[in-house]
């Protein structure tokens, strides 16, 4: 008699996701018009290095939302945000993990910016020109060209080879 069995299949449901606060530090004009957004690219030895994304990170055991970003974007580009308005909510499942990521726009900041982790920023507007971007980005991309009335793209692919 042979022993039989059983594989779970682990799908997207059965992970819980990791929280993860994100700043849109947005530039404005003299009007209070929403102009340039700040990208950053993720470190070498991180998953997906070199692609570019919104900063933050995950929360820890506690923290709200704000308080994991203010750590979290002082700890990594050196910089003290005022207030973090929450906007957007996206639950995005990568092969190494399932995050909820909790998107807040800043409109200010103090300090000077230094990429603590020896990753790159780069001020954008749309279409991206930073490539590639992270696939959580775009749709952030797609939620301020919509808010901007653009139209068009939000970014360029990467081709492959």
């Amino acid at each position: 008699m042979s022993e039989r069995k059983s594989y779970h299949v682990m799908d997207a449901t059965d992970r819980t996701p990791v929280e993860v606060a994100v700043g849109v530090l947005i530039e404005r004009d003299a009007q209070g018009r929403e102009g340039r957004f700040l990208l950053t690219s993720r470190p070498v030895g991180k998953v997906y290095a070199g692609y570019w994304e919104f900063p933050g990170g995950k929360l820890e055991a506690g923290e709200t939302v704000e308080q994991a970003l203010r750590r979290e974007l002082h700890e990594e580009i050196g910089i003290t945000i005022g207030d973090a308005h929450p906007w957007q909510v996206e639950v995005m499942d990568y092969p190494h993990a399932r995050v909820r990521l909790h998107f807040c726009k800043v409109y200010q900041w103090q300090g000077e910016f230094e990429m603590r982790e020896g990753q790159h920023m780069a001020w954008q507007t749309l279409p991206v020109e930073a490539v590639p971007v992270l696939p959580g980005t775009i749709p952030v991309l797609q939620w301020l060209a919509a808010e901007r009335g653009h139209q068009g793209l939000t970014h360029h692919e990467v081709k492959p080879g």
